[in-house]
Order: C-alpha cells, then sequence, then structure tokens
C-alpha cells in the first residue's frame, strides 16, 4: 500500500508538468485582447495579480504549494468563487447524476453477462450481446439526442433538459449508464465463460448443484477480479461528470467546465480539474488492489500468488 500510495503522488507529480507545460504552449491566453479589449497597461496588471506574469517554473512551483495546503485559487469564469467551492458544487451534482447512473448500470451488466455465459450461443446471448454492443459503439450524445428527440420532443414526457427536479434527471441517468452498462456486460460475460469451463465447476454440478448455486457459491466470485478491474475507473470516470451528456442536457455539473476550462484558458481550473481526476483514478486502483486479496485469498500486493 506504501508503494502504490508513491506512485499515486508520483503519478499526480507526472501529470501536472505535462498539464501545466501543455496549457501554456498553446499559443493565446485568457485575457488575449481578441477576447477581452483591454488597454495594456490593465491587462499587465490583470496578468500581475494572477502571477501570469512570472516565469513558468515559479507559477508551476506557487500553484503545487498553494495546492498542497488545499488552496487551488480562484477560475477566471467565476472570479468571485474560490476553486474548492467550485469543485463542490458542480461535483455534487455529477456525483448525484453519474451515481444514480452507475446505480442500474452496474446490477444490469452483472445480470446481463451472466446471463450470456449461462446461455451462450443462445438467442439470450446475442440479444445481450446486441445490447452491449450498441452501448459501446454508438457515442453517448447519440443516444442523448435520441431520447431527447422520442421522450421530449414527441412523447413530450420528460423535459429536454436542466436541473430542476427527480424528473429531469430520468433521461441524463439513463444515459449515464449506458455505456458501463454494456462494458460491464462484455467483461462479465468473457470472465464468467472463462470459470464456467474450470473444472472445479464441472465437479460442482457433478454433485447435484443447481446452477444458480454454481453461479453465486462458485463462479460469480472467482470472476470477480476482472470485473472490479473495469468497474471501480468507471466510477471514477463517470462521478467527475460527463462532457456530452451534461452538455446536451444542460446540467450545471462539472463536466460542462472541462470544455470551457480549456478554450477560455482557464489555467487554475484545468490544473485543479487534472489533479481531482489523476487523484481519483490513483486512489482508485489503490483500492482495487486491496479488493483483489479480498476477492482472491491467492492474489498478493506484490503480485505473487501464496504458497509459490
Amino acid at each position: 500500500m506504501v508503494k502504490r500510495i508513491f506512485s499515486i503522488l508520483f503519478s499526480v507529480i507526472v501529470v501536472t508538468i505535462i498539464i501545466f507545460s501543455l496549457m501554456h504552449s498553446i499559443p493565446g491566453g485568457p485575457f488575449d485582447e481578441e477576447k477581452m479589449p483591454l488597454s495594456q497597461v490593465v491587462k499587465d496588471k490583470i496578468m500581475k495579480m494572477y502571477g501570469l506574469d512570472q516565469p513558468l517554473h515559479i507559477q508551476y512551483m506557487k500553484y503545487m504549494w498553494n495546492a498542497l495546503h488545499l488552496e487551488f485559487g480562484r477560475s477566471y469564469q467565476s472570479p468571485g468563487e474560490e476553486m474548492i467551492d467550485l469543485i463542490k458544487r458542480t461535483l455534487r451534482v455529477s456525483a448525484l447524476l453519474g451515481g444514480l447512473g452507475l446505480a442500474w448500470a452496474i446490477p444490469v451488466g452483472i445480470f446481463l453477462g451472466i446471463i450470456s455465459a449461462v446461455k451462450s450461443n443462445s438467442f439470450i446471448d446475442y440479444l445481450c450481446t446486441a445490447f452491449a454492443s450498441y452501448t459501446i459503439s454508438v457515442p453517448v450524445y447519440v443516444s442523448s439526442i435520441f431520447m431527447i428527440f422520442i421522450f421530449s420532443l414527441r412523447l413530450g414526457w420528460f423535459p429536454t433538459g436542466g436541473f430542476a427536479g427527480p424528473k429531469t434527471w430520468i433521461m441524463p441517468v439513463i444515459a449515464y449508464g449506458l455505456l458501463p452498462s454494456g462494458i460491464i456486460a462484455r467483461y462479465t460475460r468473457t470472465s464468467m465463460l472463462e470459470v464456467l469451463n474450470e473444472p472445479y465447476i464441472l465437479t460442482a454440478k457433478s454433485k447435484g448443484l443447481s446452477m444458480w448455486s454454481v453461479i453465486t457459491r462458485h463462479a460469480f466470485r472467482n470472476a470477480m477480479v476482472p470485473i472490479v478491474t473495469i468497474m471501480l475507473p468507471i466510477f471514477a470516470r463517470i462521478i467527475t461528470g460527463s462532457i456530452f451528456v451534461e452538455k446536451i442536457f444542460r446540467i450545471p455539473g462539472l463536466g460542462g467546465y472541462f470544455v470551457t476550462s480549456i478554450y477560455q484558458r482557464d489555467y487554475p481550473l484545468i490544473m485543479t480539474l487534472m489533479l481531482l481526476v489523476t487523484f481519483l483514478l490513483g486512489f482508485t486502483y489503490l483500492i482495487i488492489d486491496i479488493l483483489y486479496t479480498l476477492i482472491d485469498p491467492r492474489v498478493r500486493l506484490w503480485g505473487k500468488e501464496s504458497g509459490r
């Protein structure tokens, strides 16, 4: 665990250096005259106020030093609001809708994957595989626009967007969960097919155990390692907001700021968002390593199996 924590810290440093270098290498800046016609005197004062007149390595060191003290500055888009307050406000929205999307995507994906494996090469298997292929291959913004056209414009069941109550959440929640459900279903099917062909599963069947008992007590737990590997990173990505879903459904979440922070050259917001995503993904993989040992006692954090 200590090694994993140090690797997370190293990854954060590398990612921040790369992102900081790239965003400053792009031509233009947050206070260009094309976007904001200002006199040179006013522009110089603004650049000095935000520390943009200093060398890049000084700017980077100051930002990282402040970040260690949980001081991320202020966004250029919302200068009257602390960055940490902006993240809390928008992350709450993204986490709510993303969490609800995963709440249906995970059980549905696991169920479809198990059914496909048990009924391999049957009509049910083809139907479940077609659903998974659709959710993976069709972009989420296409499905979102299709839902708006059918359920909002044609049928009038739901509003076209917004965040005004549970009725406005239904279509975004469905859109959030489409891709994860398909990915989980495909991984579950593949993993279950491998496990169901193992000798100990044939032994369990020969003892007269029901198929339900074989799946729940023997097969599914041993098939969980690949599923957990992809499930938790999906959770980290979904909870930080989907760019397309939030833009299409006009959701005031964190995903929309990923886009606007880039084309508006909002340097503090770009760095803070990338720090958040990098930390969440690193922490997620640490949790995955711990869960491996709980799911399969043979697995050790050193990458070895016990007894060898």
